[in-house]
């Protein structure tokens, strides 16, 4: 008789590599396309709001699409969603690959997002479900070191790519390692179900939509102004669909987003950090990497490699920072943090010049950016889960996950709206016109991220202390927060 995969012995090795080369996969693609950008715009065309929407689009449904799809992975079994989102991402790639003009490369986009969804949060319960709890540490920090790798690899993949190759191979690349990843995790994944909730899907287009409709309005009226009547009316429709939304978490009985966790003042507070964090450090480096090369004049390579004085700091500095947290508290790191990354990101900014050469004077500044927001990316979840008790740990993790995802989106669209009020891509004076207000504005999201996290307060680092199953819990979301950023 043929067993089954849940009923014969576990590869945990090859369980763990088909998880992490998966995970790293939508890990890298939420940043690799950004040095692929100025590539993309020569290729299909659009201006400035068509190239957010390749990054956004992906942002948009992989955010709306966590909690569900880890809702779905319990009640219809976590390999079959985990599998059915990877090959939705690899199918996707593909088609992202070939794309023949910017409409149907953003839908692509969009359509890799929430295979992305289902991909990094049954991950990680596939893998806490599959190891023995005394070495879910260890994976849990392997898992860690994966998503820095991606962060900091995600620009510098692109422009490899792109210069060597071409654009639509940084798409392609998925499709050979999907198509492995798929059929070795249909084989060999153990087949496991949590609690069966109810799902909350008409909850799902209420905060998708709402969020995409107000995303296309800045970036709308930062183009034509506050007259135009089409994005005025995105605008309203936008914050009808999310009033919507919250009405709708209020009064269901298993609500996607439960609202009684935002009646704690610390959960709040570092949702907002977390939600300004990742704006930041995203918008910053959707902006930078065309600047290096529209402005600067270097190649996608030569802007991935100048990119990592920034991009790479978490690798070193955040496992630091998230063990001094345990003695300090979350609060004291993450202000610093979101402060040095505001400074860092406002330096470049006056630094920007049409025509200027030379590198070296950006180095100091992205080091500190990058100190900076590595400082936050461990502190900021642990921050959100600590102000909850273990009963909702779980929650809100999903909570948080889905505001830095929400985070990134709209800080790539006020940005882009600051942008193309004061400049375009017509010329290199043009770009940097409205590059240097538009990274002004990175770095004001920094700073209300930092004052947002002032208001955390000193009882989440208590808590913590106090309930070590969920500071297990806090280690392996701070993964899926590094992956975010």
């Amino acid at each position: 008789m043929k067993l089954s995969t849940s009923e014969r012995a576990v590869s945990l090795p090859l369980v763990l590599a088909l998880t992490s080369i998966s995970f790293f996969m939508v890990s890298l693609d939420a940043l690799v396309v950004v040095t692929a950008l100025p590539a993309i715009h020569r290729s299909v065309g659009g201006s400035i709001a068509t190239l957010e929407w390749a990054v956004n689009a992906y942002a948009l449904t992989f955010a709306a699409g966590i909690i569900p799809c880890a809702a779905l992975g319990d009640r219809l079994g976590r390999r079959r969603v985990y599998v059915a989102g990877l090959s939705l991402f690899t199918v996707a790639s593909a088609l992202c690959a070939v794309a023949p003009n910017s409409g149907l490369l953003i839908a692509f986009r969009a359509a890799q997002g929430l295979g992305a969804a289902a991909v990094t949060p049954l991950a990680l319960t596939i893998i806490a479900a599959t190891f023995p709890p005394e070495r879910r540490g260890t994976i849990v920090g392997i898992f860690g070191g994966i998503a820095g790798l991606a962060v900091a690899g995600g620009p510098l993949v692109g422009g490899v790519v792109v210069q060597g190759l071409d654009w639509h191979w940084i798409f392609w690349i998925n499709v050979p390692i999907g198509v492995v990843a798929v059929a070795g995790s249909a084989l060999f994944l153990p087949a496991g179900r949590g609690p069966a909730t109810r799902l909350d899907l008409p909850a799902v287009p209420l905060v998708a939509g709402g969020t995409a409709l107000i995303a296309w309005a800045l970036v709308r009226v930062g183009d034509s102004g506050w007259g135009d009547i089409r994005g005025i009316a995105a605008l309203i429709a936008g914050v009808a669909l999310l009033a919507g939304f919250v009405l709708r978490e209020r009064t269901t009985a298993e609500p996607m987003l439960p609202l009684r966790l935002f009646r704690v003042r610390a959960f709040s507070a570092a949702n907002l950090a977390a939600f300004c964090m990742s704006g930041a450090i995203f918008s910053a480096a959707f902006l930078t990497a065309q600047y290096f090369q529209l402005g600067l004049g270097y190649s996608p390579l030569a802007t991935g490699l100048r990119l990592l004085p920034w991009t790479a700091t978490p690798m070193v500095v955040a496992p630091l920072a998230g063990a001094l947290a345990d003695r300090m508290g979350t609060r004291p790191l993450l202000v610093t943090g979101l402060l040095l990354q505001a400074g860092g990101l406002a330096w470049v900014a006056s630094l920007a010049a049409a025509g200027s050469s030379g590198y070296g004077r950006f180095v100091a500044p992205l080091i500190i950016a990058g100190v900076g927001v590595s400082m936050a990316i461990p502190t900021a979840p642990t921050a959100v889960l600590s102000a909850v008790g273990p009963a909702d740990v779980g929650r809100a993790s999903g909570v948080s996950n889905t505001m830095q995802r929400f985070g990134a989106a709209f800080g790539i669209a006020l940005v882009t709206a600051v942008f193309a009020a004061n400049g375009h891509l017509g010329s290199v004076a043009s770009f940097t016109a409205g590059y240097r207000p538009a990274m002004f504005a990175s770095a004001g999201i920094s700073l209300l991220g930092a004052a947002a996290a002032i208001a955390i307060g000193r009882r989440a680092a208590a808590v913590a202390t106090s309930h070590p199953q969920g500071l297990e819990d806090v280690r392996a979301t701070e993964t899926q927060h590094v992956a975010a950023s």
